[in-house]
């Protein structure tokens, strides 16, 4: 199986381009297009390999969540040339990530279970344990490194460093909240609980737009609802979909993204097995059959799509 692992297109009217830990970005004078690559990364690490499929699945997630939640939020969407592309409004993007957490689990268990009972200055209750719900859903936000590891920061540091006002601040975490109720009930209708996630917000012409993915198995956390809580009374581990798979994997390697740390090896195999969760998470998510496109062999195809829709 091929993967797209990055794009070298050339557009006339291209203003900019951008390469992130997964996407390819190119700008031009109001638009900008971005392309899911099949990169793969974890512990804010790209892993040597690329995942055939994984972009075109994100992409189509993001792309079904974005239309199922437009009425709540305003989002970037323009169109969806393909499968693995989406053309959007460009926006100023604000230098934090607004995660929300329903239930104790990754990172916050982690940060939990060392015996911090804060996370980016939000109290928790003693006597949690794992994949536990919380009392009610907290907002534990990050920077948006370029680079590196994303930070945990606390709303009272955002708003005194500047890096957003106060009151824009106050209208992402309304935002946030708003997307994250509607994304749990979605997730309900497909037999999910949606457990954690991310959200990056932009602003264009005056008006805050989420941008981004939402709602994917990269920028959340989904149980099984069915179980769920026998599974907890029993302490046993919860069924999950979600990319934990892939960093549990790196860990059990002894890998988690640590200076001096070894990335291990990606077999072929270990490869495709981690392609066909992804598309078992698609599958999953929205209850739909997964129809792969090979458009890494017809990269020349994919460039018109994308002009066909800026130009």
């Amino acid at each position: 199986m091929q993967a797209l692992k990055e794009t070298h297109f050339h557009f006339p009217e291209q203003t900019g381009f951008y390469r992130g830990k997964v996407r390819d970005v190119y700008y031009f004078q109001d638009k900008l297009a971005l392309v899911a690559t099949d990169r793969i990364s974890a512990f804010d690490v790209v892993l040597p390999r690329a995942i055939p499929f994984k972009g075109q699945v994100l992409n189509q997630i993001a792309a079904k969540f974005l239309e199922a939640t437009k009425d709540v939020v305003p989002n970037w969407v323009i169109s969806h040339p393909a499968p693995n592309v989406t053309i959007g409004k460009q926006c100023e993007t604000y230098k934090v990530e607004m995660v929300i957490r329903g239930y104790l689990a990754g990172h916050a268990w982690r940060e939990y279970s060392a015996g911090k009972r804060t996370v980016c200055n939000v109290s928790l209750p003693e006597g949690l344990k794992e994949n536990d719900r919380l009392p009610e859903p907290i907002i534990t936000p990050t920077t948006k490194a370029a680079e590196g590891h994303d930070e945990d920061i606390s709303r009272e540091e955002i708003i005194q460093q500047g890096i957003v006002s106060e009151d824009e601040y106050l209208q992402l975490e309304s935002y946030t909240r708003a997307l994250f109720q509607k994304g749990t009930e979605l997730a309900a209708e497909r037999g999910l609980i949606l457990v954690d996630t991310k959200y990056e917000f932009g602003k264009a012409d005056g008006v805050i737009y989420v941008i981004d993915e939402i709602h994917t198995p990269d920028s959340s956390r989904f149980f099984y609802s069915e179980g769920y809580q026998e599974r907890q009374d029993a302490n046993q581990p919860q069924r999950q979909l979600s990319k934990e798979f892939v960093r549990q994997w790196l860990i059990e390697q002894g890998f988690q993204g640590k200076d001096g740390q070894q990335v291990p090896e990606m077999t072929d195999e270990k490869v495709a097995e981690i392609s066909q969760r992804y598309i078992e998470l698609y599958e999953q998510v929205l209850g739909e059959t997964f129809s792969p496109q090979p458009y890494a062999q017809d990269l020349e195809a994919l460039q018109k799509s994308i002009a066909s829709n800026i130009f």
